[in-house]
């Protein structure tokens, strides 16, 4: 009995997409194998100058060449991070995107905006931890103040009368002076600013009584003799000022923050471009004349790391900075 035509239909149909089936997954794989075939881009949530730029840019130069492609820096300020964090969220996935992450845009962001436009976690595949960046505690040397114990007696004295600057509302720099005040139990006023340089020039004129910052951006004042460097907020001494004693050292046995850069690619990235580029940058991080700017020059603890390691350190931050901005009311305005 011969076949009907519905029936070499249906069969035709059949073999039609086990064909189909059976090739999608080398098609998937060939276009892996080929990436990158075109420029890259590296988005930076914030301002061209700042740490996370900077890192961006470095990072961005050695891929290139690793790569073969170019490897393009853009800047999407605002919203302490969060306008370029949602730009890459919504970008198509395919290896094309990359996201200079930070401590406020993939931890403090989540708890501090009541409508993030993205998700940190759901929305970002994490590519490679890059480095830590403690701040440092910083006064104006007219305050006669000389150790973080000097201060904490001042504040203590009259908080009503004692405020501290940040870089902006909602940035690491005003939660470690949230954080001061809560583990001292005192209620201190914060005065938020637009950027680190104005911040620290009304507390090196004495109109505010402390500030977190990094010491990067602090130095040129404090080698002027205008600014005054009392701790650093890491668990560690730093390498470019030895001498400056820990928080905890210091007489804060609790107090441990260290701003953290990250990179990340939109979600659903495929696991063997999201494999290289981890592999490549960590390779990058390794490099001595990298090592060299992010450490001795910017102050930075390089570490690298694993896409894992890095999702591992986002489910310990998230709920620990949401903590901290319930307790402080901290908001974005």
């Amino acid at each position: 009995m011969q076949p009907t035509t519905t029936s070499r239909r249906a069969a035709l149909k059949r073999l039609g997409s086990a064909g189909l089936a059976a090739t999608l997954p080398r098609i998937g794989m060939a276009a892996d194998a080929d990436w990158p075939t075109k420029p890259i881009t590296y988005v930076v949530p914030f301002t061209p100058g700042g740490s996370t730029d900077v890192i961006g840019r470095v990072i961005a130069q050695k891929l290139a060449v690793a790569l073969g492609q170019p490897v393009i820096v853009d800047n999407k300020p605002g919203a302490a991070g969060a306008v370029g964090a949602s730009y890459v969220a919504k970008a198509k996935p395919d290896g094309y995107t990359l996201f200079g992450g930070t401590i406020s845009t993939h931890a403090i962001n989540a708890s501090l905006y009541k409508n993030l436009p993205y998700d940190p976690v759901k929305d970002f595949e994490p590519i490679s931890l890059v480095a830590f960046l403690p701040n440092v505690l910083i006064v104006d040397p007219n305050l006669g103040v000389n150790s973080v114990a000097e201060l904490i007696a001042l504040l203590k004295k009259d908080p009503a009368k004692r405020t501290f600057a940040s870089s902006g509302a909602g940035t690491s720099t005003h939660l470690a002076g949230e954080m001061l005040a809560d583990m001292i139990g005192v209620k201190l006023t914060h005065i938020p600013y637009k950027g680190t340089p104005p911040a620290m020039l009304d507390v090196s004129s004495g109109q505010v009584t402390f500030m977190f910052d990094q010491i990067t951006a602090a130095l040129p004042l404090v080698q002027s003799g205008k600014l005054k460097l009392l701790a650093v907020t890491s668990a560690r001494r730093m390498a470019l000022a030895p001498q400056l004693p820990t928080m905890q050292e210091a007489g804060v046995p609790a107090f441990e923050m260290a701003s953290w850069q990250a990179v990340y690619a939109p979600k659903h990235l495929p696991q063997p471009i999201a494999q290289r580029l981890s592999t490549e940058i960590n390779k990058i991080l390794q490099m001595p004349d990298v090592k060299d700017r992010l450490t001795n020059q910017l102050g930075m603890e390089v570490v690298a790391g694993s896409p894992a390691q890095l999702a591992a350190l986002m489910q310990k931050e998230i709920p620990r900075w949401a903590d901290l901005v319930r307790k402080s009311g901290a908001t974005p305005n």
